[in-house]
């Protein structure tokens, strides 16, 4: 929903009669301060936009930069996956004259510092991050760097410059090993079962230390399974793709048993401008975005069939170590404080995924 209201604010400056489906809190989010007003607040704003040429920073960037915002962009181009995709990434954010290129790494001070000292950021969305549950088994000195050193590299930079709002990417994967679903907010995650959600849940914990002694406000923001357009290809949606284009078996986990919050990005992406504009916040906050849906992973198989036309070949294996079987948002926080209503179902964000593979491939449709 506020992706909606959102748009139509910005192509007519007007608020649209709220739907016959909607919140009690979303028509009070509306009346109390319009979207629209965040056009208007955007555009006398510099954002700063770590992991820029990533997935959900490119996005988040790209729709920053529609509404009239200038844009820094930071990216270090790491090799964890295609440099080649995070560089078409970068190339269609140049375009716009309003967006800064920085490629740098977050664990260099001196290079933060500089960014920082030549254009005074007043908003700060945090996206970068060494990401992936399976990798930190295999390389957890990556999530040392960037996650952590990284992370406070950032938070001293906040100490020093006071931005007017930091909001970060934390992970749905601090929830792993509990069983209680939908996954709230208010319960503990204080157990996590791989190096990834440990970091997750730290910078959550560096966040509260922050904001608690230097008063600088925070959103943590505990993302669901993003999926869609310029994606990761260490994904399962794209790596489903690959496989099944090529005529090769796909990698099931846990035989077919998994359940997964799929979110769209343009709904995560309004979510995210959301919790850098949205007024009212407390100083420092912990909110799910989620598609509220634990939609089961055969299913998603069956609507990647459907529009391939292809049989996938199911490699079914065993739960991976660090993972979990069913993930579950529950949106009720965000719907509250960020107008938050995701309107993208799987039936109709996976095959706007498979058009832009194509698409982005120079493949026929069968």
């Amino acid at each position: 929903m506020v992706a909606q209201v959102f748009n139509l604010c910005t192509c007519t400056g007007k608020i649209p009669a709220p739907p016959k489906k909607i919140s009690k809190q979303l028509i009070i989010f509306i009346r109390e301060f319009p979207v629209a007003d965040w056009v208007s607040e955007i555009k006398q704003h510099t954002f700063l936009v770590t992991g820029s040429a990533g997935f959900i920073g490119f996005h988040v960037a790209r729709a920053l930069l529609s509404h009239g915002a200038r844009v820094v962009g930071l990216d270090n181009f790491n090799d964890y996956y295609s440099p080649a995709l995070k560089h078409d990434r970068d190339r269609e954010l140049r375009r716009h004259p309003q967006f800064v290129a920085v490629a740098a790494d977050l664990a260099d001070l001196p290079a933060l510092e500089a960014l920082f000292n030549d254009y005074r950021p007043q908003k700060i969305c945090h996206l970068a991050a060494q990401a992936g549950v399976r990798y930190s088994l295999v390389n957890p000195f990556a999530y040392q760097k960037s996650n952590l050193e990284g992370f406070l590299n950032l938070l001293e930079m906040a100490k020093r410059f006071s931005p007017e709002r930091l909001v970060y990417a934390s992970s749905s994967s601090v929830y792993a090993g509990l069983t209680e679903m939908p996954f709230s907010e208010t319960q503990r995650v204080d157990t996590p079962i791989s190096l990834y959600a440990a970091t997750k849940k730290a910078n959550e914990l560096m966040a509260h230390a922050y904001a608690h002694l230097f008063g600088i406000p925070s959103v943590g923001l505990r993302f669901f399974t993003v999926y869609g357009p310029w994606g990761r290809p260490d994904m399962a949606m794209w790596l489903f793709t690959q496989a099944m284009l090529a005529g090769k078996p796909i990698k099931v986990f846990n035989y077919g048993k998994m359940q997964r919050d799929f979110t769209y990005i343009d709904d995560i992406v309004q979510g995210v401008i959301a919790a850098l504009m949205a007024p009212g916040l407390d100083r420092y906050e912990i909110i799910n975005l989620g598609n509220h849906r634990a939609e089961e992973l055969l299913k998603v198989i069956g609507i990647l069939e459907s529009e391939l036309d292809i049989k996938a070949e199911q490699e079914l294996l065993p739960i991976q170590p660090g993972d979990v079987p069913a993930t579950f948002a529950d949106i009720d926080r965000a719907r509250t404080k960020l107008g938050f209503e995701p309107v993208t179902p799987i039936e109709v964000g996976i095959p706007r995924f498979i058009q832009w593979y194509f698409d982005y491939h120079g493949l026929p449709r069968r």
